[in-house]
Order: structure tokens, then sequence, then C-alpha cells
């Protein structure tokens, strides 16, 4: 295969893919939101975070994956002029690019973050971390991130270095890589130590059984929270290895061509996600099921 055919197959191959992942992403997420809404047994908290990483998700479906085919298309048939169209297209796609990867990106740290206080605050949690405190945090990641998302469309400007935002989002996101490896780290020593204090409750009698109920049913929301974070650390590293890569070597042809799988991984994470909920929390993988049956015909 020769040099040019290697750079037309990429963004060929990318292009079938985010195809794909733009309807697994939209379906999956609005069936994934419709039953987080109809669990009940879920905490509040945890539930409204849910619901706003399930929203970015779904917005990637929406909003980056055809954005980023138009730009494969456009990739393709070699349409590289520098018209109006061009630019404004570009501003847009790099401005929801970065909005929904630093939500989603926030969202996984705002989950991380609720699970070790449910861990290590035990009955202050429900006093300190209100609903209306987390509303207000949900508000503020989605305010951030679209702030951020107006640094690199706008580095263009004087006052703005235009490396400034190339340094600023590896670090953001090596920052969010360290809290998050840091929480989940203490979140598995203490999910060892309450495994041990469960099975001493087991021992015990029937008067402490609600106490074990509380503690299987946090250990087990917690659990499904790794799972995300591991997903998260495996669609996001690769581009962050990306980005660092092409700030100390420039945009050498490689990276152009890695560029474009670690962008079709960052989004495939959108679509991973509810198969994530359904598969480790038990009573959101029932009300799928419900959805499901309702959607689906019934076969007589």
């Amino acid at each position: 295969m020769t040099g040019e055919e290697a750079w037309y197959s990429t963004p060929v191959t990318n292009c079938i893919l985010n195809v794909f992942l733009f309807y697994t992403a939209i379906a999956l997420n609005i069936i994934t939101i419709q039953a987080l809404r109809k669990t009940s047994s879920l905490p509040r908290t945890l539930k409204t975070l849910l619901l706003s990483l399930a929203a970015s998700d779904l917005a990637v479906g929406l909003l980056a994956h055809p954005v980023f085919v138009a730009h494969l298309i456009i990739q393709i048939r070699q349409n590289t002029s520098d018209d109006a169209y061009g630019t404004v297209f570009t501003s847009f796609s790099a401005f929801q690019n970065i909005l929904l990867t630093c939500a989603s990106l926030f969202g996984v740290v705002a989950i991380t973050v609720d699970r070790f206080l449910a861990i290590h605050l035990h009955l202050r949690y429900q006093e300190l971390v209100t609903h209306k405190r987390v509303i207000a945090v949900v508000t503020s990641i989605w305010v951030i991130s679209a702030f951020l998302s107006l640094l690199l469309p706008a580095a263009d400007l004087e006052w703005i270095p235009n490396r400034v935002p190339e340094i600023m989002f590896p670090a953001i996101d090596a920052v969010c890589f360290i809290t998050t490896g840091f929480l989940h780290y203490k979140i598995y020593a203490s999910v060892r130590h309450h495994t041990g204090h469960i099975q001493a409750l087991q021992a015990q009698e029937e008067a402490q059984n609600r106490q074990m109920k509380n503690a299987v049913r946090l250990r087990k929301t917690t659990l499904a929270t790794f799972y995300i974070y591991w997903l998260f650390l495996a669609c996001y590293v690769p581009i962050f290895c990306v980005n660092l890569a092409e700030l100390f070597c420039g945009e050498t042809a490689l990276i152009q061509h890695l560029w474009y799988y670690v962008r079709t991984i960052v989004l495939s994470n959108s679509s991973l996600n509810p198969l994530i909920y359904s598969w480790k929390m038990r009573h959101i993988r029932h009300a799928v099921i419900d959805i499901l049956r309702s959607i689906l015909p019934s076969r007589h």
C-alpha cells in the first residue's frame, strides 16, 4: 500500500466506524437516560451525575459524530479550501469537540469524587453532598467546559498565545487522570475494608441487616464506577498521548493518521458507557430491559 492509499484508507475507515457509532450512541444513551429516570434505587446525587454524563454522551451522538464524519468526508474529497464555510465549520467542530470532551472528562471526575465521599463520609455524606449542591456542580461542569471550548478558536487572537491551549488541555487531562487515579486507589482500599466489614456483619444478629444491606449497595455502585473509570482511561489516554507527541514532535504524517483513530476511540466511549451501566448496575439493567420490552414487538 502506497503512502497516498494509506492516507486515503484512514479517513474512509474512520468514517465508516463513526457512522455506526452515531446510531449506537444516540439509541443507547436515549434508553439509558430513560432507564436512569425510572430507577429509584440509585442515590439522587449519583443519578444526577450519571444523567449529566449520559447527556454529554447523547450530545456526542447528535453532534460530535456527524461533525467528525463531515470532516472526514471533506478530507476524503481533499476539499481544503480556506473559504468562509470551512472556517466556520472548523471553529464549530473545535468548539463542540472540546465542550463535550471536557463535559465527559469532568463528569467522570465528579462521579469519582462522589463515590469517594460516599465511602469516606459515611453518615455525613447525605448531609454534606446534597442534591442541590450536585446540581450546582453539574451546572459548573458545563459552564467551565463551554468556557474552555472557546479558548482554542480564540487562540488566533493576540491576547492569547498560540501554544497556550496546546499546553493547557494536556495539562488538564493529566490533572484529571492523576486525581481520579489517586481517588480510585483510595476507594479500592476502602472497598476491601468494607468487604471484610460486611463479612463480619453476616456473622452477627439480624438487627444489623439494614446496615449490611446499605454497605453492600454502596459497594456495588462504587465498583460499577470503577468500570466507568477504566473504560474512560482506555478511551482517553490514547488521544492524550497523541496530543503530547504532537506538542513535542510537531504535526507529523504519523500523528495525523493516529489522530483520526484516537478521536474515534474517544467518541466510542459514548456508545460503551451505556453498556457499562446496564452490565454493572442491576436496577438500571432491569429498567433497560423493561423499556426494550415495551418498544420491541412481543412474539406470541
